[in-house]
């Protein structure tokens, strides 16, 4: 390749780059500014207006059940993280570390059931909560999360554990370790990424879904923020969009610290899952 040819290279993808960066950023930056608009009008002038005020974020902390709708989420949040990655690490160091009868076949269900958008099972997701007399609870969309993270996050966990040598796991078994202490002392402490990557994903995945909460959660107080933002739109002619926007850079903002906090983890646990052998 010419020195032309690489040089039209680079300032190819460096425009690509530029153009990414505008459609992620200007959206973000739109709602900022409209959540400090003085008025209810989605339309400002400019990005961020010219008296910008706070008064928008008092509000929906005093006069609308915002701080219930996180708490709800928070708390939704926390123990599907907890639950999930339990249940991802157990299977997926099942997977990695025996050999048994379906073992393939069972990965294959794994990998097959990641292709299909969750939104199709909601029907039968709804009649077995129904069944189970779990609608309308936090347990059931808990455990309706944690058993959606299993297929992705078992796949991307034993690719982190499938990392790990073997010869450690040999070493703690001359030592008299069981299955249960290398897999809490051993496995677990060097798979710190891919841990955090699920465990995070878990607990922001809560924050991000409204289908889900919407169709199985139906009373005012178990409302997610999702949930409860779009209600407080919806159930208002139009006056109550700069409200929502101000709860949208409220949601966000803990998403964002958290991802910036871990972000070594989470490159470093999405990496590991790529392997997959």
């Amino acid at each position: 390749m010419s020195k032309l040819n690489h040089k039209l290279v680079v300032i190819g993808i460096y425009a690509v780059f530029v153009v990414l960066l505008v459609a992620i950023f200007y959206p973000i930056l739109w709602v900022v500014g409209t959540s400090l608009n003085p008025g209810t009008s989605l339309l400002v002038s400019n990005m961020f207006p010219a008296d910008p005020t706070t008064d928008h974020y008092a509000e929906l902390i005093r006069n609308t059940d915002f701080m219930l709708w996180y708490w709800n989420t928070i708390k939704i949040a926390t123990v599907n993280a907890v639950l999930s990655t339990a249940l991802v690490s157990l299977t997926a160091y099942a997977f990695s570390r025996f050999r048994f009868v379906g073992r393939k076949q069972g990965l294959m269900v794994l990998l097959v059931l990641q292709m299909f958008p969750g939104f199709l099972s909601i029907m039968a997701i709804f009649v077995l909560l129904l069944q189970l007399k779990m609608l309308d609870t936090h347990l059931g969309i808990i455990l309706v999360y944690a058993g959606g993270a299993v297929s992705m996050g078992t796949w991307v966990m034993k690719g982190h554990f499938d990392t790990i040598p073997r010869s450690l796991e040999e070493a703690a078994f001359l030592d008299g370790a069981t299955h249960k202490d290398i897999f809490f002392k051993i496995i677990l402490p060097l798979s710190m990424p891919a841990v955090t990557f699920v465990a995070l994903n878990s607990f922001i995945t809560p924050f991000m879904d409204f289908i889900l909460p919407q169709i199985i959660l139906r009373s005012s107080d178990k409302m997610t923020l999702a949930q409860g933002l779009y209600n407080m739109v919806a159930n208002e002619t139009n006056s109550s969009f700069t409200l929502f926007a101000a709860g949208a850079v409220l949601v966000a903002l803990p998403i964002t610290l958290l991802y910036m906090f871990f972000q070594k983890f989470l490159v470093g646990g999405l990496a590991s899952g790529a392997d997959k052998g």
